[in-house]
């Protein structure tokens, strides 16, 4: 699935390796006079190495003209890459499958390391070298063994000290996707790891070459006869070789890419958690900038990932609306009301749209309207992929009906339900939300707005009342993060009611009516000083309680905190287009740009 602009190159890459694959399988078993194991090696490295494997095998090893491979092979620079196809072929199959059968089995990523080591070692050695090369070097299995083991040692040693690193900065880095051998990204890490891994081996089997450690390219021709491309023997039959390294040269060069080995599969375990495994993080993929070191646990990945598009199960259409009421059904004179949270897309501009978990469709979720004294009955469908709960923001209720996880109730498991049942026993502005990984799933849209009216009408009244309800998001490259006062989870669009301005609502009045603006901040982040344009409003109730006549103020701006709620009736006094808005100016832009003069927390009051 594409859900990222690296996907794009991935299937472009991958595309191209297959075709590139084909053809030097094609020639080489068609077309190129050399012994069965470099048809296979040239091969598979061009699978994992994509265009740069057909690159070498044009320049270094393709028969330009009938009869002339032993001249052509003959430079040490093309000895050296088929001495190197040879071991990496043979290693990095072993790598692949090692890698692809401890990430099925969730391993963590120090393990799966070690496991592919020794399963590209002992491929290399007992079945590419010691097993398919038997023909060519002669002698028994065993012989062959001895023989080759310190030249695959060097030469594993070397490429597992390139492979390494990029294995565990890109599995482990922020689209963990790469971790997952169902995931494209996966296969793409593999791949850039072997092209680096040939790289580090390279000079290495340049210099076994030099010395006699390892056989080269050859040439096989029809008939039986071969000829190894050593510039000592091009036209012999025999490919026993009698190495001139000293017994110190060997010690040193095995020692240093023993070195080199350790330091490609520590080091990495200094900067990321070499301790999870693709069961942990899921195939998480986290927003830009987050800071991850090696002690940042998996659950901390979960918590600040992004949407998979794959969970959204519905796409509103651009125009939809939030906050829209919700009609109960009364049985034995209880309000009964049906809420189902879940994965959705919706648009927060015309052209701009966040992956998001809704109630019922719809950001923020209905709006529950009560009285006074009702007995109310909740039941709440998770068709979410995690737990979660809700909570009563104010209210006072049983304890078993507040809705924090695991303190309160059990939390509601996907395909899960859960009823509340309480009876009112408050008036004012309240709102409901998730109260399980409430950090990630009030960010994600799970709240709604609770108004519930006194009986008697005793309260502050205006000609018109409108709720505001607060939200922060973090939208990146094309995903949906949860936004977090955090390193990488900070918001870039703000909004009222589920919508961006200009997308916000225009509310049209008459010169002389009054408004009631209930602001609730549903948001986790900010405290939002919301301001109104044309003149002071009264400040008629906080937190749900109507505030005394006596206690009641003017103001032209109220801090909306996380959680609070305040009622503020507004009149206007003079026609034209005044504004409500967030006064913190970034917040009033969308991805710090603002549109038709404004952006993100600003809604307009028309008067005519």
């Amino acid at each position: 699935m594409i859900i990222q602009p690296v996907d794009y190159f991935l299937v472009a890459w991958f595309t191209i390796a297959l075709m590139s694959t084909a053809y030097v399988a094609w020639d080489q078993f068609r077309n190129n006079p050399e012994p069965p194991v470099m048809k296979w090696g040239f091969a598979l490295m061009t699978l994992y190495m994509g265009p740069l494997g057909l690159l070498l095998y044009v320049l270094a090893d393709k028969e330009p003209r009938p009869g002339t491979h032993e001249e052509f092979t003959a430079a040490l620079w093309k000895q050296g890459v088929g001495s190197t196809i040879h071991c990496v072929a043979g290693d990095a199959t072993g790598i692949i499958l090692a890698a692809v059968v401890t990430a099925t089995l969730g391993l963590p990523m120090w393990i799966d390391l070690i496991v592919e080591y020794v399963a590209g070692f002992a491929f290399g050695l007992l079945i590419f070298q010691s097993l398919f090369m038997k023909a060519s070097m002669g002698g028994s299995y065993g012989q062959n063994v001895r023989r080759t083991v310190l030249p695959e040692f060097i030469s594993m040693n070397a490429m597992m000290a390139g492979m390494a690193p990029i294995m565990s900065f890109l599995m482990m880095g922020r689209d963990m996707r790469a971790m997952v051998p169902t995931e494209l990204l996966f296969w793409g890490v593999m791949s850039l790891g072997v092209i680096v891994g040939f790289a580090v081996a390279y000079p290495f089997n340049v210099w076994m070459v030099t010395r006699r450690l390892k056989h080269g390219l050859m040439t096989e021709r029809r008939g039986g006869h071969a000829a190894h491309q050593a510039p000592s023997d091009q036209h012999g039959r025999q490919h026993q070789m009698e190495s001139d390294a000293t017994a110190a040269q060997r010690m040193a060069v095995a020692f240093v890419t023993t070195l080199m080995l350790l330091t490609g599969l520590i080091l990495p375990g200094f900067y990321v958690n070499l301790s999870l495994s693709a069961a942990d993080v899921g195939g998480s993929i986290m927003p830009p900038g987050m800071i991850m070191r090696f002690d940042t646990p998996a659950a901390t990945m979960r918590e600040m990932s992004a949407i998979h598009p794959r969970h959204v199960a519905y796409r509103a259409p651009s125009d939809a609306r939030g906050d829209q009421p919700l009609m109960p059904r009364i049985e034995n004179g209880v309000k009964v009301f049906d809420l189902e949270a879940a994965v959705m897309r919706w648009n927060i501009l015309d052209d701009v749209y966040v992956d998001a978990y809704a109630f019922n469709r719809q950001i923020p979720g209905p709006r529950l309207q009560l009285m006074l004294g009702d007995r109310v009955r909740i039941t709440v469908r998770n068709s979410l992929p995690e737990s979660t709960t809700v909570h009563w923001h104010g209210l006072v209720v049983p304890n078993e009906m507040d809705g924090p996880a695991m303190i309160t109730q059990p939390p509601i498991p996907p395909g899960g339900t859960y009823v509340y049942e309480y009876t009112v026993e408050q008036a004012g502005t309240f709102f409901y939300h998730t109260h399980d990984h409430a950090d990630r799933q009030q960010a994600f849209g799970l709240y709604g707005a609770l108004l519930i009216a006194a009986r008697g009408g005793d309260e502050p009244r205006a000609d018109l009342d409108y709720t505001i309800q607060l939200q922060e998001w973090l939208k990146r490259e094309w995903l949906t993060y949860p936004a977090m006062l955090m390193e990488g989870g900070l918001p870039n669009f703000f909004t009222i009611n589920g919508k961006a301005y200009p997308s916000t609502d225009t509310v049209r009045m008459r010169v002389g009516q009054t408004i009631k603006l209930r602001f609730i901040g549903t948001n986790n982040n900010f405290i939002h000083p919301m301001h109104v344009h044309g003149g002071p409003f009264e400040v008629v109730a906080r937190d749900g309680a109507t505030l005394p006549k006596s206690a009641r103020y003017l103001a032209d701006t109220i801090n909306v905190g996380p959680g609070q709620r305040y009622d503020v009736i507004w009149t206007a006094r003079r026609p034209g287009k005044w504004i409500v808005h967030c006064h913190i100016p970034h917040h009033t832009t969308n991805n710090n740009v603002e549109t038709k003069g404004g952006g993100g927390l600003t809604m307009v009051l028309d008067v005519r």
